[in-house]
């Protein structure tokens, strides 16, 4: 394959490597002491990939704690510059790999210093990202934090959401401390439980390195607006593995606290009713405790609902029913208690295992998420 070389720059044409995605190198001008071949934006992201794309490794140059830790390209090894000699080792053995190496932005020559070192090892397939971080974070390149920074988050007490997005039956097992349980199937059901401030730092793990959905969880809350999602791809399996279990870990999205004492609903004159009373007590002490379904058109929610509550349809509900949970209370509500009725006694027919409840009740909702709940006399 042929390649150009102008003004010292080795340019290299799209080209294939044993699957590996390339693409043609940025037009930055090669400056003094820079390595000789470089790659721009779209070469690097797209030979960014969890699970880590196989014969590909991208190399963070960067100092740890003040500047990998914070912030890097998912599924990147820290390898600083200044530490490059007693870290080699990490470096992939199969010396065919293509190594990416990346740092500060044009005006840092960490990741030239470490290509120059790999290439001296013996390494022969080895590209710069000169433009780097800046480069990346300005173009909206995804990125991801350590499980360092999360411990510095947790112990300083900053503002943040740590959201597991593992299976609930899988996050109840452990989960990291102050996380709570958004699971990736789950998530257009939990939005509520999302920050209201889209400016907050949401950060977003799963299972590992293998596992998808913290990726796919980020990747929908970006789409609702938040402007500072991260992932930790590395997970529970390393955190556990640093830290031990969560058992102080927060619950799942969607159920009672442990060693919490929720209130209790109380049932109504008409079977399968909640008195209007229970349910407000309920819903003010613990409303994690119970499922808040209201059953109007996606329209009324739009226009007015209680706050925490989840929207499915009446007329969705039959199609939608294995979605109900069967380990907590579900309440069904609607304008004035016809739909809600109706709800309980398809669910009560379809899925009896479902403890189900609605509010016979007249329930004015207001656009600003205000409500009046009258009970039918």
């Amino acid at each position: 394959m042929l390649a150009a070389l102008a003004g010292g720059l080795l340019i290299l044409p799209a080209l294939s490597l044993d699957g590996v995605q390339a693409a043609d190198a940025p037009s930055t001008q090669v400056k003094d002491g820079w390595y000789k071949t470089l790659v721009d934006f779209e070469f690097v992201r797209q030979n960014v990939d969890i699970p880590p794309r196989k014969g590909v490794a991208i190399i963070d140059s960067r100092p740890t704690a003040r500047q990998f830790d914070p912030g890097h390209i998912p599924g990147a090894v820290n390898i600083p510059d200044t530490l490059f000699d007693k870290q080699a080792s990490r470096l992939p053995a199969d010396k065919s790999t293509l190594l990416i190496f990346y740092c500060g932005g044009v005006d840092c020559m960490l990741s030239h210093n470490s290509a120059f070192k790999a290439e001296k090892l013996g390494y022969p397939n080895i590209r710069v990202y000169a433009a780097g971080m800046p480069d990346w974070q300005a173009r909206g390149g995804p990125l991801s934090v350590s499980a360092a920074y999360i411990k510095k988050l947790i112990d300083e007490k900053a503002p943040y959401a740590l959201i597991d997005a593992r299976p609930r039956r899988v996050a109840e097992k452990g989960m990291i401390p102050t996380a709570i349980n958004i699971s990736d199937t789950d998530f257009d059901k939990h939005i509520d439980k999302l920050p209201v401030d889209k400016t907050t730092r949401l950060i977003y793990y799963c299972g590992g390195l293998e596992c998808l959905l913290s990726d796919k969880s980020a990747e929908k809350a970006r789409k609702l607006g938040y402007v500072n999602v991260l992932t930790y791809p590395e997970g529970y399996p390393e955190w556990e593995k640093l830290h031990g279990a969560g058992p102080d870990a927060a619950p799942a999205a969607g159920s009672p606290a442990l060693g919490v004492k929720t209130a209790t609903l109380m049932a109504g004159k008409e079977k399968g009713t909640a008195t209007v009373d229970s349910f407000v007590k309920v819903w003010k002490e613990s409303p994690d405790s119970i499922l808040l379904v209201d059953v109007r058109d996606a329209k009324e929610y739009i226009g007015g609902t209680i706050p925490g509550s989840i929207n499915l349809p009446i007329n969705d509900l039959e199609k939608k029913i294995n979605t109900l949970p069967s380990d907590k209370p579900v309440v069904f509500i609607c304008g004035t208690g016809a739909r809600s009725g109706e709800a309980y006694d398809t669910v009560k027919l379809l899925r009896p295992d479902v403890q189900a409840y609605f509010l016979d009740a007249d329930i004015k909702f207001n656009a600003d998420g205000s409500y009046r709940i009258t009970a039918k006399k």
